[in-house]
């Protein structure tokens, strides 16, 4: 079962069904790709990413979550922590924390919140600190978040062709 977060804002939930269309809508939109993945994902490659969330839960205990604005029910995106088997080198050593927001979402400080929610979940869950983070050097708002929430910049590396920066907290 996917636990519920809450913050003065936001809550952070499991997906369902009738969250694809605003889960696709979000990973649609080029402006949200230009930096994860560099390009739109069709309805299929949305649809399954949407279905590796539960999965992570399933199987691992841990994963995404849903973020909602807490009294209008309204999507923001969606983030959490992850274990993708990254084909990538160095190997990603510890649980990987990762977030998107719809473009009506930013501009507010719905990521830094989230993701912070998210940290205290997962250092209670995990017992430890320890999380890595993948961001595209071009992704300065994400650097941002990541940075604000104790992540440190450790290396620049190769992900699917593009460069990469590899983030550490902990």
């Amino acid at each position: 079962m996917v636990p519920v977060l809450e913050t003065q804002r936001l809550r952070l939930r499991g997906h369902t069904f009738s969250d694809f269309d605003a889960n696709f809508a979000m990973w649609g939109d080029e402006r949200v790709t230009r930096h994860i993945g560099g390009k739109p994902s069709t309805r299929e490659e949305a649809w399954a990413r949407m279905l590796r969330y539960p999965g992570h839960w399933a199987l691992l205990g841990y994963g995404y979550w849903l973020i909602e604005e807490k009294d209008t029910g309204a999507f923001v995106g969606e983030g959490g922590f992850g274990n993708f088997k990254r084909e990538m080198s160095p190997p990603l050593d510890a649980p990987e924390q990762g977030w998107a927001l719809s473009p009506s979402a930013w501009g507010k400080g719905y990521a830094s919140e989230a993701v912070a929610a998210m940290l205290n979940w997962g250092e209670a869950h995990f017992g430890e600190n320890r999380f890595c983070a993948i961001i595209d050097p071009t992704n300065t708002a994400s650097i941002r978040v990541a940075e604000k929430a104790g992540y440190r910049r450790t290396l620049e590396t190769a992900y699917k062709g593009g460069v990469t920066l590899l983030f550490r907290r902990g």
